[in-house]
Parts: C-alpha cells; sequence; structure tokens
C-alpha cells in the first residue's frame, strides 16, 4: 500500500546563498547526538538553505547527498531529453529538490513516512514542491506501476561504517543488493544514474552495464568537495551520453 502525500504549490524558487562554515549564532546544534556534530557542522554543504527550517532525522545526517552534488546529478541529467525523474529512496528530498530546481517533474518514493514529511516540508522550502510527488512505499513493489525517463538510485549504503570496508561490494547496498536494484530501476528505463560510495567496487558497476541486455552505455564519475572524494556517480543509458574525453571522469564541484 502506498499513499500520495499532496501539499500546496508554491512558484519554483530556487535560493542559493554562500554560507560561512563556521559554528553560527543564529542556529544550535541542540538535539544533535554528538556522534552526529560532524555533520552538522557540514549543514550549509547539505542544505544551503539550512536556516530556513529544514528539517533532517538521524539517518539524514549522514546519508542525504550534498547539495552540489546533487545538483550535479540534475545537471547531467538535463543533457538527455527526459522530463521525468524517478527518485527510488528519496530520504528528505535532497536528490528530487535538485532535479525539481533544474524543471525535471520528479516522483520521489520514499518507505519511510517520516522522511516523506520532512521531504514535503524541504521541497516547500526550496520552492520545488509543485514539481515533486511523493509516494510513501516500497520501491520494489511501486516499480512496475512506475513512469519515468530517467532512475536515480541512491540506495542506503548501511551508515558511515562503509568508508572503513576496503572494496564496497555492490551486495553491501540496502535494502537489496545492486544487481536487484538495478534490475527493478531498468523495468522503467535504461537510463539510470546510481550514486555509489567511493570505495565501490568498479568492476561490478561495470558488469551492470554488460549484462543488460543490449549493454548500456556507461560513465563513471569521481565526485570531490574540496580535494575530498565523496562518491562515484554512475551514468547509464542517455543519461551516459554528456560530451567528455572518456567513459571514466573526475569531478571537482567544490
Amino acid at each position: 500500500m502506498h499513499t500520495i502525500v499532496d501539499g500546496e504549490p508554491s512558484p519554483m524558487v530556487l535560493k542559493s546563498k554562500k554560507r560561512k562554515r563556521s559554528v553560527r549564532k543564529t542556529t544550535s546544534s541542540a538535539g544533535i547526538a554528538p556522534c552526529l556534530f560532524k555533520y552538522w557542522l557540514q549543514r550549509y554543504s547539505l542544505f544551503s538553505m539550512f536556516d530556513a527550517g529544514i528539517s533532517m532525522d538521524d539517518e539524514a545526517w549522514f546519508s542525504v547527498t550534498p547539495e552540489a552534488i546533487a545538483a550535479s546529478h540534475a545537471a547531467h541529467a538535463a543533457f538527455s531529453s527526459a522530463a521525468v525523474v524517478i527518485d527510488c529512496f528519496a530520504g528528505v528530498g535532497g536528490n528530487a529538490i535538485q532535479f525539481a530546481a533544474r524543471g525535471f517533474r520528479v516522483v520521489a518514493v520514499e518507505i519511510d513516512p517520516r522522511k516523506v514529511d520532512y521531504a514535503v516540508k524541504n521541497a516547500r522550502i526550496y520552492g520545488v514542491k509543485d514539481r515533486i510527488e511523493f509516494l510513501v512505499g516500497d520501491f520494489f513493489s511501486l516499480a512496475p506501476f512506475l513512469k519515468g525517463d530517467v532512475v536515480f538510485i541512491s540506495p542506503p549504503w548501511g551508515g558511515p561504517s562503509y568508508s572503513k570496508i576496503h572494496t564496497f561490494t555492490l551486495d553491501m547496498l540496502k535494502p537489496k543488493d545492486g544487481y536487484l536494484i538495478f534490475q527493478a530501476a531498468q523495468e522503467i528505463t535504461p537510463n539510470i544514474i546510481m550514486f555509489l560510495p567511493r570505495n565501490v567496487d568498479l568492476s561490478q558497476v561495470e558488469e551492470l552495464s554488460w549484462l543488460s541486455c543490449p549493454p548500456l552505455t556507461l560513465k563513471i564519475e569521481e565526485t570531490y568537495m574540496e580535494t575530498s572524494l565523496k562518491g562515484i556517480t554512475a551514468y547509464f543509458g542517455d543519461t551516459a551520453l554528456v560530451p567528455s574525453k572518456s567513459s571514466f571522469s573526475k569531478t571537482d564541484i567544490s
């Protein structure tokens, strides 16, 4: 079962402000668990409009895609002729907001209703709520009924401990292994964007491409912020058809 969460439409306005990285007097870390404090210090890199009332649960602090990276994903997708993006594991809305800000219609799927409530609020803060349809439900149950031009996948990586693993394999993704997640996405469209841990096994990512029939065009991108590698993005199908010198690139978005 799933429900559609509606909200009052608002004009699409994306405002970005340069934020200082020091702790501000106008904000407080009250209520933030000590283990999450380092993420709180990076709050403006997660949401530049954090002070406007952004809502997060504990998991979101370490799982939401940094805003600049989410914006990069959306800009990349804009090179295709896509109109509708399916965000399979939407969380508190970081990626869905940036896709919507680029003019896409977005279907944001999230199994946790509390996260959906936060995502609706956050999308309203960014002025893009009217471009996003939020679905509370299990992506694997909903996938056969979803229609879109691009599927975005950023499934849970298993928490911060993923970084201690030498090689992150696709079977470590949640709630199912990466191969099953990718297959479910392919039922919707071959145009897929996957955001994965920086230590992911790249040979397995390449497997996703050539195990498809026919094999999918693939571009793998390393994303850096301030010289720190934040993750690997794999672009499949039409989303990989962006002018580039090679199928593997490094992008610094700091």
